[in-house]
């Protein structure tokens, strides 16, 4: 299936109204990577934040999230492209 991604914080936030699915959480990650890139952010600015401790992700977790938005980073085409 084709799923939009969203292009703005309102539309990520969006998402929380849908069923978490894997459909749902890949939509909400490339939401995030493509907002970031319109604001001008790089790729290391977005994952050195993702690094950063919280309550909700251990090491690994982080790590692996990292990865994927990496990989995402270079898949997802800037709004308009």
């Amino acid at each position: 299936m084709n799923y939009s991604i969203p292009s703005s914080l309102q539309e990520i936030a969006a998402l929380r109204q849908s069923p978490t699915t894997t459909e749902t959480v890949a939509r909400a990650m490339a939401g995030v990577v493509r907002v970031a890139r319109q604001q001008g952010r790089t790729l290391d600015e977005l994952v050195a934040e993702v690094l950063l401790e919280d309550a909700v992700l251990d090491d690994q977790q982080r790590s692996w999230l990292c990865e994927m938005i990496k990989n995402i980073w270079h898949r997802v085409p800037l709004v308009g492209e």
